[in-house]
């Protein structure tokens, strides 16, 4: 029995199912990501530009470490949708949802005490400024006491998603969202705790939503259907999803491991330019977040019905899911670019922290379409049984090509603008690579449709 949420993506008009599974997710990533805004707005505001800088320099490191855990979220919305889209799987897909909770409770916690114990390291790699490395070390710290509940809540929503609900996990990301802000500004204004009092509240929101979505799965009549008394590790399953979620999770790592040579880069200017680039980030990750809705709707669209064999649909799919996110990403980077000054006035009011936030954004916003388009193949590559691709090609045109444009920059001499560039070069060779490879991935497709 299917739960209420659920979609049927291998039959019907795809358009409409697309767009009510993108938007549902686009409003719950924007929310998530909400968790470490409200902490960067929060502090910019009523604690100073030391504490925006300590809070926005970890994004990067904090990312680095908990996303190949997180990758494997991707694992398991790929298998469960999957397992869906074929008939007689309902075992399957319940050996998988309890493999990938118990991994989440087991892995957070282990990945947590691991973060507290690296945490000194791990500001060493970075560069941490010294007037912002006290506040970074206390941030840091409270923050990876909530891995298993970031790690709880995203498996079991990616396994809502692959049955086409993206509704209820909005929902109870509405009441942590809002929860956070709250706490965040009674930490902060009122108990003065600074930098300590963002982690905490957005450890407890994490709890909330972690607690939400378990209860949600317990509710469940369907496959999907969560006990406690059921958790246990299914080799198969484990495998099944360890093959897709970390080939992804790696990829995200080479993300951030590029993203910490830009940071540690941009440490290397003042306290000033970290917390523009803090603020700069922090906005362009809305956009990021807003186009790789589209990103998992391909994902999760095609694995459907590559299970179901309707290949037809799968290129439809991606058809519709680039040409959603180039007209989303052209209208956001726009608006975004005219009013990048006031938006990086929203972290923090100092003119010249709101100059070296404006200066990011407009290096950066207006070639973020490419890089939205490019995670749409990523999902359409890896929704059709292609994991590894993906790395190798984020290996050569993110992570090496930035790494050797930071080590061939001298930042004594130039602005951080060069360190900005980055990004769009990046993104341009990374569309051209992943292009050619769904190319000759959509024509293995179509072999195998004539020869059926």
């Amino acid at each position: 029995m299917k739960n209420s949420g659920a979609m049927d993506m291998t039959h019907g008009p795809l358009l409409g199912k697309i767009l009510l599974f993108s938007l549902p997710l686009m409003a719950s990533n924007l929310l998530q990501l909400l968790f470490n805004t409200a902490d960067i707005i929060v502090v910019g505001r009523w604690a100073g530009h030391a504490s925006l800088a300590a809070v926005g320099s970890t994004a990067c490191i904090i990312n680095l470490v908990i996303n190949l855990l997180v990758g494997i979220s991707v694992g398991v919305n790929v298998v469960v949708a999957r397992y869906l889209g074929e008939t007689g799987r309902d075992g399957e897909i319940s050996k998988a949802l309890h493999t990938a909770l118990l991994v989440g409770i087991v892995g957070g916690t282990l990945l947590g005490l691991g973060g507290i114990l690296a945490s000194n390291w791990m500001l060493d790699l970075i560069a941490a400024p010294a007037d912002v490395r006290p506040l970074a070390l206390v941030y840091i710290r409270i923050y990876f006491i909530g891995t298993p509940f970031m790690m709880v809540y995203n498996y079991g929503a990616a396994a809502l998603r692959a049955e086409g609900d993206t509704r209820r996990p909005l929902a109870f990301l509405s009441v942590s969202g809002v929860l956070n802000v709250a706490l965040n500004l009674f930490f902060v204004i009122v108990l003065r705790m600074g930098v300590a009092g963002v982690a905490l509240a957005t450890v407890i929101s994490q709890g909330v939503s972690a607690g939400l979505i378990l209860a949600c799965l317990s509710l469940s009549k369907g496959e999907l259907h969560f006990s406690f008394r059921r958790l246990k590790l299914d080799a198969w399953s484990l495998k099944a999803m360890a093959r897709v979620g970390i080939p992804a999770g790696i990829q995200s790592c080479l993300f951030s491991l590029s993203n910490v040579a830009l940071q540690g880069a941009i440490n290397s200017y003042d306290s000033i330019v970290v917390a523009g680039y803090s603020a700069g980030a922090s906005i362009e990750n809305f956009l990021y977040i807003s186009m790789n809705a589209f990103h998992h709707a391909c994902q999760t669209f095609t694995s459907q019905n590559l299970g179901a064999r309707q290949h037809q649909r799968i290129f439809q799919t991606v058809r519709l899911c680039l040409l959603c996110t180039l007209v989303l990403g052209i209208l956001q980077s726009a608006v975004v670019s005219a009013f990048a000054r006031p938006l990086v006035s929203i972290y923090n009011s100092d003119p010249a922290v709101i100059q070296a936030g404006a200066e990011r954004v407009w290096t950066v916003v207006p070639f973020y379409v490419i890089f939205g388009i490019g995670d749409v193949l990523v999902g359409a590559i890896r929704g059709c049984g292609s994991p590894v691709a993906p790395v190798a090609v984020n290996l050569l045109a993110c992570c090496v090509l930035r790494l050797l444009w930071v080590h061939f920059l001298d930042t004594s001499v130039v602005g951080a603008a060069w360190v900005y560039a980055s990004y769009p070069v990046s993104w341009t060779v990374l569309l051209l690579a992943l292009s050619a490879f769904w190319l000759c991935r959509r024509c293995k497709i179509r072999a195998e449709m004539d020869e059926a």
